[in-house]
């Protein structure tokens, strides 16, 4: 099921599958400002990502003795919300753990998602609760797509990602073909605030940022200053994304966890997360995006 909200600049559509973002529409024009999900390049929108970020080893966790399988980001993205109370610009959907979930992250968790629009600017929020009486690590992102370029008349050279602050940022190195965190870090530029686009890019996968001490990070269109914001205070990890090949989105991921690392042992409790939470505590993460176009 879908729904949408509104206010008098935009009309947004979400899903109840995976509580995703399909649609952000500028009214007065019509114009789609969110990755379309062609299957043919990449068949999502804005996925969230709990109760991990990126892949495990293997494909698996070990938690108590027992042997869990996941896919990359978790099973979130995947699963059916119930509506929890919608408004005219503003909307909270809810998952709980169940059976299925049980199968793959074993703890009793409830998970509301809402998204609130003011103005030009929508706003994703998370707040996880842990309902059981152990302690429940879990890591979460955001991975929001963004078309690009905006008009047919563009192409991906005439865009760039800016940093709203000069920054020196950490790269954090992950293997091209297993998507794990290989233990190497590098500076990737010094005092700079602009990352040039291209078909290129995002040849070799994901980059993925620490130490930024910006506000946010934005993909402008260089001669008109359209541009999508993306608050990341606050967010030790940020990632930029699309699909190999010609640019068709460009994704400004914030993420409070990182994917698994080469040596990592595989124990739930060892892994980097976001949170740990005891009986009845609760953790929220709010994610801002701007469409100023």
């Amino acid at each position: 099921m879908e729904w949408i909200i509104e206010n008098e600049i935009l009309r947004v559509t979400v899903s109840g599958h995976g509580a995703e973002l399909t649609s952000v529409c500028k009214k007065e024009t019509g114009e789609e400002l969110l990755w379309t999900a062609d299957p043919s390049v990449w068949g999502r929108h804005a996925p969230l990502l709990f109760p991990y970020c990126g892949k495990l080893k293997d494909g698996r966790y070990t938690h108590k003795g027992t042997v869990y399988e996941g896919g990359g980001h978790g099973f979130a993205r995947d699963m059916d919300y119930v509506l929890e109370e919608k408004a005219d610009d503003r909307i909270t959907l809810k998952l709980e753990a169940n059976a299925l979930t049980m199968e793959k992250y074993p703890f009793a968790f409830r998970l509301l998602v809402t998204y609130e629009l003011e103005g030009s600017v929508v706003r994703h929020k998370v707040c996880v609760a842990n309902e059981g009486e152990e302690e429940m690590p879990f890591g979460i992102g955001f991975h929001p797509a963004f078309l690009c370029p905006f008009d047919a008349q563009h192409k991906a050279e005439d865009y760039v990602v800016r940093f709203s602050e000069p920054q020196t940022p950490t790269q954090i190195m992950t293997g091209q073909n297993d998507g794990l965190v290989t233990g190497e870090r590098s500076v990737y530029f010094e005092q700079q605030t602009e990352i040039a686009m291209s078909d290129e890019i995002f040849a070799h996968d994901s980059i993925c940022f620490t130490d930024l001490s910006c506000a946010r990070m934005s993909l402008v269109e260089k001669d008109t200053g359209k541009a999508v914001h993306v608050d990341v205070q606050g967010f030790p990890y940020v990632l930029l994304w699309s699909a190999a090949g010609p640019l068709h989105f460009v994704c400004i991921e914030p993420w409070m966890s990182l994917p698994d690392a080469r040596d990592a042992d595989g124990e739930w409790s060892h892994k980097p997360c976001a949170a740990v939470l005891g009986e009845g505590e609760q953790y929220e993460v709010t994610l801002s995006m701007e469409f100023a176009r």
